[in-house]
């Protein structure tokens, strides 16, 4: 069985990710069937709890206040209309429910109110996440004190690239929240977006950051940048599809027992790439149409693939075997 490390390097990240792609992606797909059923993949829904007006400079994000992206900010949702919406998720296959909120940091009313939700969506039977922006330790317990399974934060990029991308937020401050979660027992869903004008090696240094995790994160979601008008990233060239495919079959063999997430993006790939991602390794996405604030395929272009890949949504959360 495929090895758990914790002392990645970029250098052996770059070096799995440059291997012949054939043989990457044979590899990849052997780890994947050690410890996953190739035939059944997680479903989960994200929901945009509270958006835009987020005082951070991500590049990518439309729901910056730097950014002039026509989003219209909207407040906290209701407690009842977050919990229906879950629902509705449940029902629609989803076993995960993801909830983010654009904060760079919520206060502790602000995560006593997200708690109440988060106990309210666990008793539907769902397991929840959520991306709130940077934890203290006490609100790291607060949220796993409310039953909360995932908390949702994503390195983004490497060390190296991470400057050309945000500057209201450091490294660190990324870490440190995992940091304050890992410490409160809570779950991580950790991963990062590729697109965004970065080098192979920085997508080898985020991969490494995130395989030294001890333990690795339960989720890795892997992101494709959607290119959002009025964001400094608007106009950056297109990843190639196959470096998609290339870091998915990485992030496989470097974290082998977590769930890589194919995450943002998917709207403009191809059914083909979609495959290709599933074959090496990736096994979770997000149902419904809307992903936060942009487009996602939705219930029926998601139902026609899966069927024709012969895969099934899982009736229960996927964990992979340690």
């Amino acid at each position: 069985m495929t090895e758990l490390r914790h002392d990645w390097t970029a250098d052996e990240a770059l070096a799995l990710i440059e291997r012949p792609f054939h043989d990457l992606l044979s590899t990849a797909h052997l780890a994947h069937i050690e410890r996953f059923d190739p035939s059944e993949i997680e479903g989960a829904m994200l929901l945009s709890i509270k958006t835009g007006a987020c005082p951070e400079d991500c590049a990518y994000c439309p729901q910056s206040a730097v950014h002039m992206t026509g989003l219209k900010p909207e407040p906290l949702m209701d407690h009842d209309e977050i919990v229906t919406a879950a629902e509705a998720a449940k029902a629609a296959g989803a076993t995960r429910f993801c909830m983010g909120a654009a904060w760079r940091a919520p206060n502790d009313r602000q995560v006593e109110q997200v708690a109440g939700t988060v106990e309210a969506v666990g008793a539907l039977g769902m397991e929840t996440c959520v991306t709130l922006g940077m934890l203290t330790e006490p609100q790291a317990r607060r949220l796993a004190a409310a039953g909360l399974d995932f908390y949702n934060h994503n390195l983004d990029t490497s060390p190296e690239f991470y400057g050309e991308i945000i500057t209201t937020r450091t490294y660190e401050d990324r870490l440190e929240t995992l940091g304050h979660c890992r410490d409160a027992g809570l779950g991580l869903c950790a991963g990062g977006i590729v697109g965004m004008g970065e080098s192979r090696r920085d997508r080898a240094g985020l991969l490494a950051e995130l395989a030294r995790l001890d333990p690795h994160p339960e989720s890795v979601p892997i992101n494709l940048l959607i290119r959002i008008p009025g964001t400094p990233l608007a106009d950056v060239e297109d990843l190639d599809g196959l470096e998609l495919v290339r870091t998915i079959a990485a992030a496989r063999l470097m974290m082998p027992a977590s769930v890589v997430r194919l995450s943002a993006g998917r709207s403009s790939m191809t059914d083909e790439l979609q495959a290709l991602c599933l074959h090496a390794g990736a096994n979770s996405i997000f149902l419904g149409d809307r992903l936060l604030t942009a487009d996602n395929p939705g219930d029926d272009a998601d139902s026609d693939l899966l069927e024709r890949l012969d895969v099934e949504l899982a009736a229960e959360p996927v964990t992979g075997r340690r």
